[in-house]
Formats: structure tokens, sequence, C-alpha cells
């Protein structure tokens, strides 16, 4: 009996390998902490430059002082795509709107999707934005620009595909509404 106690204590007081069993346990641990902190960190970068592209081409959209033609806005999907990451494609729609206090709704001047990406908003289609779009006053105009940039994460760490989407309305600077050519646009 007293050997058995003697060879326990003998095998508690033994420390060598002590520093290769905490490595096979916190190495792994350690290295999904550094891959999640980079996910994750790359995520909301991605969030921010998606962000921070769609208000600069809603920007360009709201100086134009004269009605443009789609080629225009496809260009503009093509700064955005440059904006972005090179494995990130844009999804873009362009809306010009109006409000009309009389008809106590938002009706739609002219909607254009660069290369048909997302269908064309309608005056009825529209009135389920109507939560997201701010208060305007009787004939105001203003442009929205929706944009969908799908993510994939490099590593899986939880972490799922998604798509980010904006929704920015913007008030005309210099012309109301803002016109596309081949639509009636009522210039106020």
């Amino acid at each position: 009996m007293f050997s058995i106690v003697a060879s326990i204590r003998r095998f508690a007081r033994e420390d060598a390998g002590t520093v290769m069993a905490e490595t096979v346990i916190v190495l792994p641990a350690l290295l999904w902490a550094f891959l999640a902190l980079f996910v994750y960190w790359d995520s909301f970068r991605s969030i921010n430059t998606v962000q921070k592209a769609s208000y600069t081409v809603s920007d360009i959209i709201s100086r134009e002082m004269k009605s443009r033609p789609p080629a225009f806005f496809d260009g503009l999907r093509d700064v955005m795509d440059f904006m972005l990451d090179p494995d990130q494609t844009v999804k873009m729609r362009v809306t010009s709107i109006t409000y009309s206090e009389a008809d106590d709704q938002f009706q739609v001047h002219w909607s254009y999707s660069p290369g048909g990406d997302m269908l064309a908003l309608t005056t009825a289609t529209l009135q389920a934005f109507e939560e997201r779009i701010p208060f305007m006053a009787d004939a105001d105009s203003a442009t929205i620009v929706e944009t969908e940039v799908p993510y994939v994460p490099a590593f899986n760490v939880g972490l799922d595909s998604m798509t980010f989407k904006q929704f920015i309305v913007t008030r005309p600077r210099f012309r109301s509404p803002t016109c596309i050519d081949g639509q009636p646009c009522n210039q106020t």
C-alpha cells in the first residue's frame, strides 16, 4: 500500500511534458480565436465599405443637375464595384420618388437597376418601404439608392454568409426630381 501512495505522490510532482500538454490544449483554441477575430473584423470592415460606397453613389446622384442616360447609372454601379472587394459584386437600384399629400403616398417617377439585378419599383411596391422613407413635404422629391452586396466569411468560425443591404434616401441638391433619359420627369 505504501508503494502505491509513494508512486502517486511521485507522479503528482513530475512536471516533464506539461508544456506539450498545455500546447495541445490551448493552441487550437488560440488559433480559432485568432481566425474568429479576423473574420469578425473583416465582416465589419466590409459593412463599413459597402455603406460608404453606397452613400458616395447616392451623393453623386443628388448633385446631378441634368437628366442622365441609363448608362450613367450603369457607370455608378461600376464605380461602386471598384470601391468594394474584388470578390464582391453589387446589385443596385435607383428610384426617384415624390410625396403626394393629396394621395397620401409616395409616387415613383422612375426606377432603374443597372444590369437588371433588382426589379424596378412601382408606386404600388414602394408603399412597402414607406416606414423607411423620412417625412417629406407635399411635392417634395427624393432619390432612393438601394444596394445589396453578398459577403462570404473567409473561414468557418460560426458566422454565416450574408447580404449587406443599404437603403439610402437623399434629397436632390439642385434639381428636383432626379431625372433619367427616356422617362417622364416633371421638374419643379
